[in-house]
C-alpha cells in the first residue's frame, strides 16, 4: 500500500507531458520531437499496463518503427488523422478506428502524422518486465532491465 493519495478520476489533459521527450540516441530523437506523451495510468498507481494519451504534431511520428518480443500494443484514434505503418504497407487511421499489435510478431509498427492538424490518441501497452523491442530499418534495439530502457545497437553494444 501506498501513502501517496491516488485520485478517483481526472481530467486527462491535465496530467503533465513527460519531463522526458524521448530515450532515443540523439540522431533518433528528431524523427519524434514534438510528440506528447501524457501517461496517464502513472497517477492512479497503475503498475501492469501503461495508457498514454499521445498528441502527434504535424510532420511527426509516434516511434521509430518497432516491435515488441514480450509487450501487446493498441492504440485508439481520438482526433485527427494517422498513418499506420506496418510490414503490410501503409493505413489510414481516422477518429474512433483502433489498431492491436500482439507480442512477438516480428510485424514493425508505428504512426506518422502527415497531415495538417495535429493527431491525439491513446496508447495502451503492457509493461512486462525484460521485454525487448527490435527496430527494423535501424541499428537499433531497446531492453528492458530493472533500472528502465537500454538503448543498443543491435549487436549488443549501447548507444
Amino acid at each position: 500500500m501506498t501513502d501517496t493519495p491516488r485520485p478517483n478520476a481526472l481530467e486527462a489533459l491535465a496530467v503533465a507531458p513527460r519531463a522526458r521527450p524521448s530515450i532515443y540516441p540523439p540522431q533518433f530523437a528528431q524523427r519524434v520531437a514534438g510528440r506528447e506523451k501524457r501517461a496517464l495510468g502513472d497517477p492512479f498507481g497503475l503498475k501492469n499496463f501503461g495508457v498514454n494519451l499521445t498528441r502527434l504534431p504535424p510532420g511527426c511520428q509516434s516511434a521509430l518503427r518497432h516491435t515488441h518480443a514480450t509487450q501487446d500494443e493498441f492504440v485508439y484514434v481520438l482526433e485527427g488523422t494517422a498513418i499506420l505503418i506496418t510490414d503490410e504497407g501503409e493505413t489510414e487511421l481516422r477518429p474512433g478506428m483502433c489498431a492491436g499489435f500482439p507480442a512477438g510478431t516480428g510485424n514493425g509498427h508505428h504512426l506518422v502524422n502527415r497531415g495538417a492538424e495535429a493527431v491525439l490518441y491513446l496508447e495502451v501497452g503492457d509493461r512486462t518486465p525484460g521485454d525487448t523491442v527490435i527496430y527494423p530499418d535501424e541499428d537499433l534495439m531497446a531492453v528492458l532491465g530493472p533500472d528502465g530502457w537500454a538503448m543498443l545497437h543491435k549487436d549488443g553494444t549501447p548507444y
